[in-house]
């Protein structure tokens, strides 16, 4: 069963998904700094990581896609969200430097459709960045969280979802070691669980980070599909 909204936004609203948020913004901000300029746009439930560049980014766009539901965001500015059918993106092509997915690919009804229109939407230098749960860790397998919904992968398998999709995995990144508790004492905790993690136990990483560029020289023709958009209205 893929995350809801709903629950995504309680998640997030949680001292555990505060400190979550916190944990994965510093590995998505170490792969990618500084996006000033730049088009972005983030799929799943993104707007807890998309606040890294929304001030400095030419602009900067959440989209959920339409089996989780609706989110508006950000709070009390103009709406930058829209829903959509996950395989047919209301975008025209090449049209952003970065598309982050965050409680995106694990939710997919139809991963291999949903790539491939991140491949038609991104610039031909553009970058994805796939934040995942890892199916080895301890947050794949509890269901109070966002990353407990959904299919879980494997390194591998999301390496090898990359390239049918044609992408080249270019690097890989872990978080998440902190285990998947309202404790406050292991939340405190959480930046030496995570250092230690990282080079004791990465395998066991809550979450993968996988970043992957368009593969230019395996070019197969997309089929165009009616594309439907919908504004999230402010509540």
């Amino acid at each position: 069963m893929a995350t809801d909204v709903q629950a995504a936004t309680e998640f997030y609203a949680s001292r555990r998904g505060a400190v979550v948020a916190r944990l994965l913004r510093e590995r998505i901000g170490r792969l990618w700094p500084d996006l000033t300029g730049q088009d972005v746009l983030g799929i799943g439930y993104p707007a807890p990581y998309l606040r890294l560049w929304r001030e400095h980014a030419a602009r900067c766009i959440a989209l959920t896609p339409a089996q989780i539901g609706i989110a508006r965001w950000p709070a009390g500015s103009p709406n930058l969200t829209c829903t959509a059918d996950e395989d047919a993106l209301p975008f025209a092509d090449r049209s952003f430097d970065r598309v982050l997915l965050v409680h995106g690919l694990e939710s997919a009804e139809h991963v291999r459709k949903m790539l491939r229109e991140v491949w038609r939407v991104l610039k031909d230098d553009g970058r994805v960045l796939i934040v995942a749960p890892n199916r080895a860790g301890l947050w794949a397998h509890t269901d109070s969280t966002p990353f407990g919904q959904g299919q879980p992968y494997s390194p591998g398998q999301i390496g090898r979802l990359l390239r049918n999709a044609l992408f080249r995995e270019e690097r890989r990144d872990t978080a998440l070691f902190v285990p998947p508790t309202d404790l406050r004492l292991a939340l405190r905790g959480a930046p030496l669980w995570e250092r230690s993690g990282r080079r004791l136990l990465s395998g066991l990483a809550g979450v993968t980070l996988t970043e992957a560029s368009k593969d230019l020289y395996a070019v197969i023709p997309l089929k165009r599909g009616f594309r439907r958009m919908v504004l999230a209205e402010a509540p």
